[in-house]
């Protein structure tokens, strides 16, 4: 994996200030929340997978801050982790990693910590798999020849943590030798195409060029690109990109050059709950990013800008969207044309058809078993029943109402039996998506501690504990539940349970009957269903480790 360009090391937040490329390599070190939401304002650190977990990080420096004798005010970190959000209101990754570390807090700083240290693990692992994905479409799209490809801003690892997204993809298909030449847009009015992206070109050994922005759309004309690859800072529901503004321009020139425009971002950034792109805040930035540079003025003193730091792209100028999940072609076919307000349930029902596929090709949703949920406000979209999860398409899903988990818009398809089991982990939990798979090692595991009765099976020692939210750091006690042949009545067990236990870890078993986990988004559900899985599969296959079970 590529070096992080971002670290947590004794109590600072340690990145590299990017305002100083490319001329000098600076390293930033960051102990308070001001200076946190400093260095996003003004793009020391920039990037939405970048800022998202700095933003994170920015929650753990608030929290420890707002302890004292062990003790931690609640308020007063969530009001600093609302400024922190506040920064830059257009790239969704800045919310979603405040708001996943600040999940933690109940747990304590230690547990806040540990979040925003996975954030930044995860991060290189999702970029390499995005930019892979990204990779392989693209040659599959292109003529089979050394590529010329376009990009805008930077996406690189200055961006993220590791890697890089559209960058990423680069990477990857200058390691495959099937890469010719970039053409680098200087991305103004901030240049962080001339100043950063040439810059990790040159760091990486890809051939490039530089040029300003308005001569992309004539090297399109005169043949120098086959593809155009950007990020992106938020992607709606309906499918729209909001990303570097001169974003847009190029995905016309592409559209009118029969060009592939590819948007390559991790899953995070997938923003379901905007249905449209016309309802993203974009930001506006200082007019003296326009009128100079470098200290030098380059306008009459008093001239008025037009300085949106990002345009919003329609998904029909998109050819495909990559996220670490693999390829979402053609976004705007996940809208209805029957209004907005359905939207959410489509793109809603792509992601969760996406994941569905994973989980089918791995065998833990065999046949048609296994069910996925994300939640949108008082209702929750739903994998219908009775259909093979490794063929589920947008349209194989339900919505049912988180109150009493009856249908809504059914369309003539049921939901799946297990809706109860969802509706119950949103009715008492913070969660927004829900994942219930058939693992098998942790399948037996459950048959193992199975009882007349709710049990826990204990885990301990296991580094895997960290991914689960434990509230220790090397102990684990998750419930297993009776497997009724009445769902309705494992629901309401879960319900109960979870209404009594409130450090009820966010996995359970159902004897015989597989695993469900939740969490903030759907990559975070799955995510902890796999941890699980990997800790039960270590306890099967060394045998060293007896598995307590506890009465409630």
């Amino acid at each position: 994996m590529d070096q992080s360009s971002i670290a947590w090391a004794d109590g600072a937040l340690v990145t590299i200030d990017q305002r100083a490329l490319p001329h000098e390599m600076r390293e930033l070190r960051i102990t308070t929340v001001d200076e946190v939401i400093e260095a996003i304002k003004t793009l020391a650190v920039r990037g939405a997978p970048a800022i998202g977990v700095c933003g994170a990080f920015g929650v753990v420096i608030a929290a420890r801050a707002a302890t004292v004798d062990g003790v931690v005010d609640t308020a007063q970190v969530e009001a600093e982790a609302a400024r922190i959000a506040d920064a830059r209101p257009t790239a969704v990754n800045l919310a979603w990693g405040v708001q996943r570390t600040l999940a933690r807090l109940p747990e304590g700083v230690q547990a806040v910590l540990d979040e925003a240290l996975e954030l930044l693990a995860e991060d290189g692992r999702v970029n390499l798999a995005a930019a892979t994905a990204a990779a392989d479409l693209i040659q599959r799209l292109c003529a089979d020849r050394p590529l010329r490809l376009l990009t805008h801003c930077n996406t690189g690892r200055l961006a993220t943590t590791a890697w890089g997204t559209a960058i990423g993809a680069l990477r990857v298909l200058q390691q495959r030798g099937a890469l010719a030449e970039v053409i680098v847009d200087e991305t103004r009015p901030l240049l962080q195409g001339a100043r950063l992206t040439a810059w990790e070109m040159a760091e990486a050994g890809i051939p490039h060029r530089l040029t300003i922005d308005s001569a992309a759309a004539w090297a399109m004309a005169t043949e120098q690109v086959d593809a155009v690859v950007v990020g992106a800072d938020r992607i709606t529901a309906d499918g729209a990109v909001a990303n570097k503004i001169g974003t847009y321009m190029l995905a016309i020139a592409a559209k009118q050059h029969g060009i592939p425009f590819i948007v390559v971002a991790p899953e995070s950034t997938r923003d379901i709950s905007t249905a449209k792109g016309s309802d993203i805040v974009v930001e506006q930035r200082a007019a003296s990013e326009v009128t100079g540079f470098g200290g030098v003025a380059t306008a009459p003193e008093g001239t008025r800008t037009f300085n949106p730091a990002f345009d919003v792209t329609p998904a029909e100028l998109v050819t495909a969207v990559v996220t670490e999940f693999g390829v979402l072609e053609n976004p705007a076919e996940a809208r209805t044309s029957a209004s907005a307000a359905t939207a959410p349930k489509s793109a809603a029902g792509a992601e969760i058809a996406e994941i569905a596929r994973g989980l089918y090709a791995s065998g833990w949703m065999p046949g048609t078993a296994g069910n996925i949920s994300v939640r949108q406000g008082d209702t929750a979209v739903v994998t219908a029943s009775g259909l093979s999860k490794g063929e589920l398409t947008a349209s194989d899903m339900v919505t049912v109402a988180v109150v009493d988990s009856k249908p809504i818009d059914a369309a003539g398809r049921k939901p799946s039996a297990e809706t109860t089991i969802h509706t119950a982990v949103y009715r008492t939990r913070g969660a927004d998506a829900v994942v219930h798979v058939h693992p098998p090692h942790a399948t037996a595991v459950s048959i193992k501690t199975a009882e007349s009765g709710i049990t826990t099976a204990r885990f301990a020692g296991y580094e895997l504990i960290k991914g689960l939210g434990s509230a220790l750091p090397d102990v684990i006690d998750i419930p297993v539940f009776p497997n009724h042949a009445d769902v309705p009545q494992i629901g309401a067990d879960i319900e109960k349970y979870l209404t009594e236990h409130p450090e009820a870890p966010p996995v359970l078993f159902i004897a015989g009957h597989g695993v469900t986990a939740w969490g903030a988004s759907l990559a975070q559900a799955r995510d902890r269903a796999e941890c699980l899985e990997a800790m039960c599969e270590l306890t099967m296959l060394t045998g060293h480790r007896e598995i307590p079970v506890g009465d409630n």
